[in-house]
């Protein structure tokens, strides 16, 4: 069965928007049907997240520079 946006919660804490949640599931989905591994389509999608959450991060911190709390 298709991974949907709300599966992204349960494997990943990075997809905080709708839209990351939808790119989650897209490139999860893709990587199933490609590979037929659904860890491994886990682990892609997670990835894929977090290094778009990370460069939007770094786009919207002052000069452009990723911040630290």
């Amino acid at each position: 069965m298709p991974w949907t946006p709300d599966d992204a919660e349960r494997h990943t804490h990075k997809a905080t928007t709708w839209e990351l949640k939808e790119l989650w599931a897209r490139v999860a989905n893709d990587c199933l049907e490609r590979t037929g591994n659904e860890g491994r389509a886990i682990r892609e999608a997670n990835a894929v997240v977090a290094r778009q959450a990370g460069a939007s991060l770094r786009r919207s911190a002052p000069g452009g520079h990723a911040t630290r709390s």
